[in-house]
């Protein structure tokens, strides 16, 4: 299991324990190191600081300038690269979950908002894309707050959100889970080339800003007819075809776990299994073996 797991979930799914979702831990004082990382002093502060520097700009489609921003302080430049990574496993995380994980979490969450996209607006300049769904905000009074983005928000149950994921799983939106100041669970997000966390770790090879799913694909090659609908689906590039056997195979060391393949698939020849069962992929979390 990833090191969320094994640090905030006493070995279990760290992203499907109610624990992280509570409001104690919402309202607490952070640890001093997570202080540092975030530059708030309770996860209240972050996502307040989150709503003003990141979704009011994709709701009214003016980025604050640089010396309003509340919210990180600026790292430090003599910070290695591990001690960067660290600071954002402290602060602002993600795992990659299949559609399955998707709905737990979804059950689990105290309420469901549907933001306007800050990425989406940063990478395409687009502010009608709702691809991230915040956890709590409503119950929370981080609404009240911010009174003029109401009319760009969507409060949802959990049938009507479940819905809209099955939607994404189909369009190759690849779900991940977050946090505002681990290990507290802040919201879902979908992600392609235009998100910034996948731009920045998958297409620029830049540091990574999410955790490999629990699990990897499988390809069933009794099953498998050689169509390729698969590939067209998957957004790390994991998936292969033999021209000799007529087959896909997915490489297990490039496979995030997403499970998006499968939904293409006419034949059902993809499953999910635990990551752990295959040895290449089993403490495979971040980087690559080669990279």
């Amino acid at each position: 299991m990833c090191e969320f797991c094994l640090e905030h979930g006493e070995g279990k799914k760290w992203y499907l324990q109610m624990k992280n979702y509570s409001k104690e831990l919402l309202h607490a004082e952070l640890p001093a190191k997570q202080k540092q990382a975030s530059g708030v002093s309770t996860r209240v502060e972050g996502v307040d600081a989150f709503w003003e520097n990141f979704v009011m700009p994709a709701i009214t489609g003016v980025l604050k300038p640089p010396e309003e921003s509340e919210g990180p302080h600026e790292t430090p430049p003599e910070l290695t690269d591990e001690e960067i990574l660290q600071r954002a496993k402290d602060d602002h995380f993600g795992q990659v979950l299949p559609i399955e994980d998707v709905e737990k979490v979804i059950d689990i969450a105290d309420s469901i908002t549907r933001l306007p996209c800050g990425c989406r607006f940063m990478s395409t300049g687009k502010t009608d894309k709702r691809y991230c769904f915040g956890f709590g905000m409503d119950k929370s009074r981080i609404l009240g707050k911010f009174p003029d983005a109401a009319s760009s928000l969507e409060v949802l149950d959990s049938k009507e959100t479940k819905k809209i994921f099955r939607e994404y799983d189909n369009d190759a939106l690849v779900h991940t889970v977050w946090t505002g100041g681990t290990p507290y669970v802040i919201g879902l997000c979908n992600c392609d080339r235009d998100c910034m966390a996948y731009k920045t770790y998958i297409e620029k090879r830049g540091r990574p800003t999410f955790f490999r799913g629990e699990y990897i694909g499988r390809t069933d090659w009794d099953l498998c007819n050689g169509c390729r609908a698969c590939m067209s689906q998957c957004q790390f590039g994991a998936i292969f075809f033999s021209h000799a056997l007529g087959k896909v195979q997915i490489d297990p060391t490039r496979c995030f776990g997403c499970g998006l393949c499968r939904s293409a698939c006419p034949d059902d020849a993809i499953t999910l299994v635990d990551r752990k069962e295959d040895p290449e992929a089993a403490d495979l979390w971040l980087r690559a073996p080669s990279e």
